[in-house]
């Protein structure tokens, strides 16, 4: 399976590392675990097949999993795709803050490439305050084919 960023280049391990571990939050060595696995990933991972990955480590319980991955979302430094229940390295150092993203996803590969759009951003800040609500966090999926599995 392909895991792709269109038009992104991600952040190294190390910028990476600087963004999750920021002052408030201590440097966590399941999350360093976690997020090191995610970024050999050659596609967005599930909580228990980062947890085969990682048994060798010393991870053994989806607990320890789970938790790091969910200070990792936090973070902004991994996204969640709902649709696949699966977990995602962000593609883009700004993202963390402002949380927005959008999945395009091929059901047939199941290839995985994130993108950015300010102008689909600023629509759907633009429907929410309609709705007077506040978003913490935007993540729009996408499913279909990609090209090379459209054309063959």
């Amino acid at each position: 399976m392909l895991y792709h960023y269109e038009a992104q280049v991600p952040m190294d391990i190390a910028d990476m590392k600087a963004a999750v571990t920021g002052p408030k939050l201590p440097r966590g060595r399941n999350r360093e675990l976690v997020l090191e696995a995610l970024r050999r990933a050659d596609r967005p991972l599930g909580a228990y097949d980062l947890l085969r990955q990682l048994s060798a480590e010393g991870l053994r319980s989806p607990l320890q999993v789970y938790r790091a991955l969910d200070q990792l979302v936090a973070d902004g430094a991994v996204h969640k795709i709902e649709s696949l229940s699966t977990y995602a390295l962000c593609a883009d150092a700004s993202c963390g803050a402002e949380r927005h993203a959008v999945f395009v996803i091929c059901t047939r590969c199941g290839s995985a490439s994130e993108t950015h759009d300010r102008a689909l951003d600023r629509l759907l800040q633009r429907l929410a305050r309609r709705q007077r609500f506040r978003t913490a966090s935007t993540t729009v999926e996408i499913s279909g084919l990609c090209e090379a599995c459209a054309d063959g």
